[in-house]
Formats: structure tokens, C-alpha cells, sequence
């Protein structure tokens, strides 16, 4: 076993006396973190797809299911001997099944961390679309230069802010950037709040649609590929063991879940809704495109300016979250018979240091890998989020779930597949076309 799971050693080189248990506050911001991604920038332009109820509700829905899905991985995690989500796995299917949980939160992190090295490079130093070159906001400040290039600006950022944080051996240590994390996703609230209204009283702003307008622009089956960005927004499981095994008591992980996923769903209800009735029917897949636009004034130019440093920040202090899990299942695939990794400080080091190497050079070798997300949030978050869940409780190793509880898995299951499959569809679909 592998994971830093109710480990005692919160940072490289400390001594290994006992550590308090985390508090309901700290997991909070933990979870709330691990939940706002990259993803927050897309639910505009799920309001525009589907209309305001629909993504109302399925904001609503999911965060539901979520919650519910977690319950299900912790009361099977009690229930049994394991500490991990792998292990849940494989207490119910054998070792193919913990190898299955760990590929996709491999390839599902990896991708995440390598889009949101990609994403700061782009708002830090910019990048050239075609013939189209956006300048990033270093640039803007202080001119091109070698030093705000797209490759400093990252080994900078790396160095300095983001390898500090993936030291901590504990998730409860970085209760206090999550926090800042948190807080930086309500600025951005705040602000599309604060413009929505502005633009409102000047009448600058579109009535909104309230349910999908199909025509000859968008089709019923592109109403799903909302469907795995929403699901995506709101995957965190791989890190519901890490943060809930650090808690004295297993139900104060159920609270900490709840009241993150009451903030998330405010987060993304209020962003969807006031970046969708800023921009109307011109709502980007990416709302910061938005924003890039909208700077042909002073006022513009400086909201454009705060929304993008919030952002870039808060995309630093979400790395460190996912790459604490990342590192774990890394760890659990390749040295499953070594000690616990954090009490191997060597391995530690050098797999921390890999990672760090690795994402950093796909993310400047590798200009886009938008698409390649999609697809992931379509096959391995939902199944890391719903249908891995609602299996365990359909095998029922344990003989602890109730009619209720099979009834609500086969649901879970049967509607993350069926969405998934339209979704992946749709999209490469939409690919082959845009080609031909």
C-alpha cells in the first residue's frame, strides 16, 4: 500500500511525531478545491446550450449524485480493510479492478495537470492561435522578453510556487491555499457578478434563454456533451479517501462533503448564470475567451486582467491537490510491495520530481489537449465518479446495500453510460465534420 493516507509526516524532512486529525473546515476547502478545475470556465456555455433550467437542474442533479456516490465508496471503504479507492475495487472485483480505478485516475490527472500548466502558460505568456498571437499578461505589463517567455514563466512558476506545496505528505496541510483557492472562485463570482449587473442596468445585456433552442446549429444529441463537462466539474473521488482518512471520525468526511458541494454548486450555478447573461448567445466554450475580448475599454481591460490572474492562481493551487492523488496511485501501480510512500522520503522526492518534469514538458510540447479532456470527462471521470461507485454497490461484497441503494447505483450507472456513450459520439461526430 502506497497511498499518504492517515500518515504522520506532513512535509519532507519532518520529524514523524503524531499529527492531529484534519479539521471539517480544512477538508472543506480541500474537497471544494479538487472540485473547482479548469471546469468553472465551461458552465457559461453550459447555460447557453441548455437553456437556465435545464443546467439548473443538472448542476443540481450531479452535485446529488456525487454526493451520494461518495457515501457509497466511504461506507464500503469502512466496511472492509483498505484505505484507498483501489482497494475498495478490489475488495469487489480483484486486482483487474484496482488496476481499472488506477489507470483512470492516472490518465485523468495527468491530463488535468498537464491542461492547467498549458492554461497558465497561456495567461502568463500568451500564445498564437493560427495566425492570431494573444499576449499574455506579462507581456502585456512588461513587453516580450526572454524572461516572460511561455517556458520560464512556467519553470518559474513551478519552482517557486507549485513544488513547495507538492512536498506536503498530508492533504490537511494545504487546508490554507485551498482556502485561497476557494476564495479566488468566489472573486471571479464576484466580478462576473458585479459586470452582469453593470451591464443589466445599462441594458447591454440579452434576455436568456431559459430551455434549448434547436436548429441547424445545435442538435438534440449536442445536449449531451454538456453532460460529461458537468460530470467532470464535479469529480473529486480520487481524493475522497486521502482527505477523508485524515478525519478522526468517518462522519465528518460526510459533512465536508456536503458543504463542498453546497459551495460548488452556488460557484458554478452563480458563474454560469452571470457569465451567460453577460455574454449571451457569443458565450464562449471558454469563458476567459470572453473576457480577452471584452477589454476594449479601461474598465475591460482591468476586469480582463483580474479575472485572469484569479484564475491562474487558483489553477496553481489546484495542482498541488491533484497531484497528491496522482502521485499516490502512481506509487501504489509500480512499488505496491514498498512501504508507505510517505515514510520513503527518497521515492517520494524522485517521483515528485518526475511528475513535476513530465507535466512540464508536455505542457510546452503540447500546445492544445482541450479535446483529448473532453473525451477523458466523457470515459474515465464518470466512471471514476458514478459508475465505479454504483458497481461496488451492485457486487455488494459485503452484504451491507440496501434495495435502495442498488436501485440508486443501477440508475447512476445506467445514465452515466448512456450520456457518455451520445457524448463521445456526438463529439467525434462534431470532430469528422469540422474536418470534411
Amino acid at each position: 500500500m502506497s497511498p499518504a493516507v492517515g500518515v504522520s509526516v506532513p512535509l519532507l524532512g519532518e520529524s514523524n511525531r503524531a499529527m492531529p486529525p484534519a479539521s471539517v473546515s480544512g477538508a472543506v476547502f480541500n474537497v471544494a478545491t479538487s472540485i473547482v478545475g479548469a471546469g468553472i470556465m465551461s458552465i457559461p456555455a453550459i447555460m447557453k446550450v441548455l437553456g437556465v433550467v435545464p443546467a439548473f437542474a443538472m448542476i443540481i442533479v450531479v452535485a446529488v449524485l456525487a454526493e451520494l456516490s461518495v457515501e457509497f465508496l466511504m461506507r464500503f471503504t469502512h466496511s472492509g480493510e483498505t484505505t484507498t479507492y483501489a482497494g475498495v475495487m478490489r475488495e469487489a472485483f480483484g486486482s483487474p479492478g484496482a488496476l481499472v480505478v488506477q489507470v483512470c485516475v492516472i490518465i485523468t490527472n495527468v491530463g488535468a495537470l498537464i491542461l492547467y500548466l498549458i492554461i497558465i502558460g497561456d495567461v502568463l505568456s500568451g500564445k498564437q492561435d493560427g495566425g492570431e498571437v494573444h499576449l499574455g499578461i506579462l507581456q502585456q505589463w512588461f513587453g516580450i522578453h526572454w524572461w516572460n517567455s511561455r517556458e520560464f514563466a512556467l519553470l518559474f512558476t513551478l519552482v517557486f510556487v507549485m513544488f513547495p506545496l507538492v512536498l506536503y505528505k498530508r492533504v490537511e496541510s494545504l487546508k490554507y491555499s485551498s482556502a485561497v483557492s476557494t476564495l479566488l472562485a468566489v472573486a471571479f463570482v464576484g466580478i462576473c457578478c458585479g459586470l452582469a449587473i453593470s451591464a443589466l442596468v445599462q441594458g447591454k445585456t440579452q434576455t436568456p434563454r431559459l430551455f434549448p433552442r434547436l436548429d441547424y446549429q445545435t442538435s438534440f444529441f449536442d445536449l449531451f456533451t454538456a453532460v460529461p463537462v458537468v460530470v467532470t466539474a464535479f469529480t473529486f473521488h480520487f481524493n475522497v479517501h486521502p482527505i477523508g482518512f485524515e478525519f478522526a471520525k468517518p462522519s465528518q468526511m460526510t459533512t465536508a462533503v456536503r458543504l463542498a458541494l453546497l459551495l460548488c454548486a452556488v460557484i458554478y450555478i452563480s458563474v454560469g448564470l452571470f457569465g451567460y447573461l453577460l455574454f449571451g448567445d457569443s458565450t464562449q466554450s471558454d469563458i476567459l475567451i470572453n473576457f480577452d475580448q471584452s477589454n476594449d475599454s479601461a474598465v475591460g481591460s482591468l476586469f480582463s486582467t483580474l479575472v485572469r490572474v484569479s484564475y491562474a492562481l487558483h489553477i496553481m493551487l489546484v495542482f498541488p491537490l491533484l497531484n497528491f492523488s496522482l502521485r499516490s496511485n502512481i506509487d501504489e501501480v509500480l512499488f505496491s510491495n514498498k512501504p508507505m510512500l510517505a515514510t520513503d522520503n527518497k521515492r517520494f522526492m524522485i517521483l515528485t520530481l518526475v511528475l513535476l518534469v513530465f507535466s512540464y514538458l508536455a505542457a510546452i510540447a503540447i500546445p492544445d489537449i482541450w479535446y483529448f479532456f473532453q473525451f477523458l470527462g466523457s470515459s474515465s471521470a464518470v466512471c471514476l465518479a458514478f459508475i465505479f461507485p454504483g458497481s461496488i454497490v451492485l457486487r455488494d461484497a459485503y452484504g451491507i446495500s440496501t434495495k435502495r441503494d442498488k436501485i440508486i447505483a443501477l440508475i447512476m450507472i445506467i445514465l452515466a453510460v448512456v450520456t457518455s456513450v451520445l457524448a463521445i459520439s456526438t463529439n467525434i461526430y462534431n470532430v469528422l465534420s469540422s474536418k470534411s
